[in-house]
């Protein structure tokens, strides 16, 4: 165990050694000694300084050497590094000039090719707009009344209609063992008998049959029949005032006539298209100048029968109001040189002409159409669809185009199976109704599906041909036709379904005809009220001989009764 006493002897030890270190450095030898030590430290120090120093002075010498060595092989390197570059600069320039060169020669010849392909491209631009032309051109020379909607009247130079009937070597004529077509013997007004040859009679020879042949010569004679009334005049001693009995109706002026010289000069200028002063001219001729009707006379005589026949106008309207189907078509006019318009309205039993100043809705407006809710057929006038129930467009124009676009675009098929598929299907609705019934359980649900499923393929045949041959901006009528036959589909084939239904507007068009016709003859009406009075004549006139009944007699009876001497005033439309 440390004790108190080893604790303070240790003390005293160190206070001792430590105050002997004090009295060293008080007496300076201490410091002496260690500056001596220190000396020696330090020349030691500077010793190994100086070695050292002569050994970096070696080493950097020795460095620098190999430096410059090596700088020099570097310098050395550089340089055939440098004539290796410079050679393969002088070569790349070479190259590099070369290549320029024909850049610029390349360059050269694609200017000389661009302009070659813009010449190229130009001509042929040229060339397809030309050859546009001339199809434009060609389809404009070859359009006529069986490609297009041309009449027939407008080709004075048309081409012979060929007969397309197989040959059967037989004459021309009546056949063997066939019913003839006689002509019809008239009740004779003269009887004369042509007595038989004395070598007939006189000789043993010949004996009667007891058959007696006749053979009639007919003609026609125009004789007057002139009724003359006379009444006994009075006058009243008392006023003055003249009296007698009163004349027949339509017995007027001093000299009247009747409605058969009324309709006979009628029907000459109106249905026959005879100009008012030849039919004046005729007349006077036939009765051997006794009846002279005055050109006034008879140009007022579409006003007159206009008015007189109003009550068949009426019901010729009313009738058709209620018709399944009605056709319906627009004709041009000329009224004092200005073009105004016609309208037709027809059933198969009879039919309505309006005068019109324009066409479109105005054109509409007043006729059977405006009210009509049944089916109507009719050319692709966009007007008439808003109208009517149902639509039927003609197929005949339908057959023109597509034989048009097949002259134009014989390069496309489906032009060609359309106008088979249509000529088949509308010999599909003949051979139905063979005998004029309309009976529409005769149609064929399973048939009429074939040929509606056909119609929408050949449909995408020409969607599919046109979009590989785009059509010229020079031609695009069988392209529209296309689209129309697409987009009217149901318009197209409705006759399919409804055995009412035409499959042509050829009965609008056949009596708009006659208007032309008429046309042509006067070549320019005075006033619309004329045009209007003549087509509402015509619209009876077509009545009367759709319905079979007599023309002159109905037409006579309108305007008024027969003289006493001629036929009876009893007949009416």
């Amino acid at each position: 165990m440390y004790s108190h006493f080893d604790y303070t002897a240790d003390l005293q030890y160190k206070v001792k050694v430590l105050t002997s270190r004090v009295k060293a450095f008080e007496s300076g030898e201490k410091y002496k000694k260690m500056r001596e030590e220190f000396r020696k430290q330090l020349s030691s120090k500077d010793v190994k300084i100086r070695k050292l120093k002569t050994e970096l002075a070696d080493a950097n010498s020795r460095t620098i050497t190999v430096r410059k060595n090596w700088q020099q092989v570097i310098e050395d390197l550089e340089k055939e590094h440098e004539k290796e570059l410079n050679e393969k600069d002088r070569e790349i320039k070479k190259f590099k000039d070369k290549l320029l060169k024909t850049q610029i020669m390349l360059d050269a010849e694609k200017d000389k090719l661009r302009d070659k392909i813009n010449e190229l491209y130009q001509v042929k631009t040229e060339l397809e707009d030309e050859n546009g032309k001339v199809l434009k051109l060609k389809a404009q020379i070859n359009r006529d009344y069986e490609n297009s909607s041309i009449s027939s009247s407008l080709k004075p130079n048309r081409k012979k209609i060929t007969n397309n009937r197989e040959k059967t070597g037989r004459k021309p004529g009546g056949q063997s063992g066939h019913k003839g077509h006689v002509r019809k013997k008239q009740i004779p007004t003269n009887v004369i008998f042509i007595p038989a040859p004395e070598e007939y009679t006189d000789s043993l020879k010949y004996k009667p049959t007891g058959r007696i042949i006749s053979k009639q010569k007919i003609g026609i004679r125009i004789a007057l029949t002139v009724d003359e009334y006379f009444a006994q005049e009075f006058r009243n001693v008392l006023t003055g005032q003249r009296v007698r009995a009163e004349f027949p109706e339509g017995v007027v002026n001093d000299v009247n006539y009747d409605g058969s010289v009324k309709a006979f000069a009628f029907l000459l200028n109106n249905h026959c298209n005879v100009s008012i002063r030849k039919v004046s001219n005729f007349l006077s001729e036939l009765s051997d100048g006794k009846l002279v009707i005055s050109v006034g006379m008879i140009n007022g005589l579409s006003k007159e029968f206009s008015a007189k026949s109003e009550a068949e106008q009426k019901k010729a309207f009313a009738d058709m109001l209620l018709a399944p189907v009605v056709n319906i078509d627009f004709t041009t006019a000329r009224v004092n040189g200005k073009k105004m318009n016609v309208a037709v309205c027809a059933t198969p039993d009879a039919a309505i002409y309006s005068a019109r100043e324009h066409k479109g809705h105005e054109g509409v407006k007043g006729t059977v159409a405006e009210n009509y809710q049944n089916t109507l057929v009719h050319d692709h006038d966009k007007t008439f669809y808003n109208y009517g129930d149902a639509h039927q467009e003609c197929l005949e124009h339908v057959l023109r185009y597509l034989k048009d676009s097949m002259s134009n675009e014989p390069n496309l098929k489906w032009n060609r199976d359309m106008r088979e598929l249509i000529q088949e299907m509308i010999h599909f609705r003949k051979k139905l109704d063979p005998d004029g019934s309309r009976n529409p359980d005769q149609i064929n649900p399973g048939k009429v599906k074939e040929f509606e499923t056909k119609y929408n393929e050949i449909l995408v045949l020409a969607k599919e041909e046109y979009e590989y041959e785009p059509p010229s901006k020079y031609y695009k009528d069988g392209f529209n036709l296309y689209k129309k036959l697409f987009n009217y589909k149901d318009n197209h084939l409705l006759f399919l379904y409804d055995k009412n239904v035409p499959w042509t507007n050829n009965l609008s068009e056949r009596l708009l005809r006659v208007f032309k016709r008429k046309q042509a003859q006067v070549m320019t009406f005075r006033s619309l009220d004329g045009l209007d009075y003549l087509c509402r004549s015509l619209g009876i006139i077509a009545s009367l001989h759709t319905q079979g009944k007599n023309l002159f007699e109905g037409t006579a009876s309108i305007f008024g009764s027969f003289s006493e001497h001629g036929q009876s005033n009893e007949q009416k439309v």
